[in-house]
């Protein structure tokens, strides 16, 4: 099973600790959106990551592909407990994919990305528009993180996941979640990166990335 686009996407990188939570063996693959290999293409019809192949199977979207994870292998379940629970695992998941991604990538890709890896200057208004809108996003993770345990109030859950992935690739620009100024969610961020499958997978991305950071 291949997994195309690089770790450094927070969605290309959830898919493979789900992946790895889960014991499903996938590959990773390079993915070029402006000259894609038959393989990707069929993978992702629009160019976009991360997408999978499995066999003839072709899937993109990062929660499609974890919905397939989840079908194929039910345990341990990424969505659990009582109503509320399952309905925050799902809330935190698109909490981390639009509202924190869509502040966060301004930040990312304008002061690393770009710069160090594609080989052009970022802009800079566009990054520090991202960080001001961080301030209030960081604060609300603040506000609703655990002293103990998960965000759902149940298991390690997709929300937990989600929300961890995007900050790793914060981590590329500044320390995020700093412990002085955010120490509930720094907390909860040390637990959910202390799991098995995250540092199988972090380990897998700082070979991928030893070049840039």
């Amino acid at each position: 099973m291949k997994i195309f686009g690089s770790l450094i996407s927070p969605y290309v990188r959830k898919v493979h600790v789900v992946a790895a939570e889960k014991g499903i063996a996938v590959e990773g693959a390079g993915a070029n959106p402006r000259d894609p290999s038959p393989e990707f293409a069929k993978a992702s019809p629009f160019r976009k990551i991360p997408a999978m192949l499995d066999g003839d199977f072709g899937l993109p979207d990062s929660t499609a592909i974890v919905t397939y994870f989840d079908a194929l292998q039910p345990e341990p379940p990424l969505v659990s407990g009582d109503a509320k629970q399952k309905a925050l695992a799902v809330w935190f998941e698109e909490f981390a994919d639009t509202i924190l991604f869509g502040s966060g990538i301004k930040v990312v890709f304008n002061r690393f990305v770009a710069p160090k890896i594609l080989g052009f200057p970022g802009n800079t208004d566009l990054a520090e528009q991202g960080e001001k809108e961080l301030v209030a996003i960081l604060d609300y993770l603040e506000s609703v993180a655990p002293a103990e345990g998960w965000l759902s109030g149940g298991e390690f859950s997709i929300g937990d996941l989600s929300v961890a992935c995007m900050l790793k690739s914060l981590n590329y620009v500044s320390p995020t979640p700093n412990p002085a100024t955010h120490p509930r969610t720094a907390a909860w961020y040390a637990r959910a990166t202390a799991r098995p499958a995250w540092a199988k997978v972090a380990e897998q991305e700082a070979a991928q990335m030893a070049a840039f950071v």
